[in-house]
């Protein structure tokens, strides 16, 4: 597994000055911005598209890891691979029997490929997939708002994941993930955690972001 890796969810930020909060946060040591994609169907909630994917990768210089909470996924990730993402990570749920297209779709990009389950989803969904992703991310709240409780017992997945695919690069956790939650998560397996208001409503974002990468 790779070394750890902070990907502040832009979920949390003031979207009028969006690429000064992502310009912050790498600045403060995140290589990596998570960027929520919500459709209001998939989740109950809607934010943005390709187009704010397509303008954040002129503006700024982090990795831009693209997490789309969307039905019909495979419909629109040649959007996102256009629009310059770098990691495009889709659900299980949503994808269904076009799984493997959309992982297909993404690797042939060149980018990294991830799948997601929701915290009531077992892990044996995404069994026939582990060793063709780069990266399994594990919900560890209902996917659709910020500022939600860190579940514990969907966390309790991670070990399950890193036992079955211990060569997977990045097992990533987002949820009510803060310095004591990602400890938990990082004990679990995890090494890639997205952090919303940890961070983004930080009065230190540099110590927030540090406080994760020394767990």
């Amino acid at each position: 597994m790779a070394e750890n890796i902070v990907s502040p969810s832009i979920l949390s930020a003031d979207f009028a000055n969006l690429e000064d909060e992502i310009k912050s946060v790498t600045l403060s040591g995140a290589k990596w911005v998570h960027i929520d994609v919500m459709d209001g169907h998939f989740v109950p909630n809607i934010t943005i598209g390709a187009p704010v994917v397509k303008s954040l990768k002129k503006a700024v210089n982090a990795i831009l890891d693209v997490h789309l909470m969307i039905e019909n996924p495979d419909k629109y990730i040649p959007d996102f691979i256009q629009a310059g993402s770098d990691v495009i990570t889709f659900h299980i749920e949503a994808s269904r029997a076009k799984t493997n297209l959309c992982i297909d779709m993404i690797k042939e990009a060149g980018l990294l490929a991830g799948i997601s389950i929701k915290p009531k989803t077992k892990v044996s969904e995404i069994v026939p997939y582990l060793d063709k992703v780069d990266m399994v991310l594990v919900m560890t709240v209902e996917p659709g708002f910020s500022g939600q409780i860190f579940m514990p017992k969907a966390a309790s997945k991670i070990a399950e994941i890193k036992k079955l695919a211990p060569n997977l690069k990045y097992i990533q956790v987002d949820g009510g993930i803060n310095d004591k939650t990602a400890k938990t998560c990082k004990n679990l397996g995890a090494n890639c955690f997205v952090c919303g208001n940890y961070v983004f409503k930080s009065d230190n974002r540099k110590l927030a972001v540090k406080s994760i990468l020394d767990v």
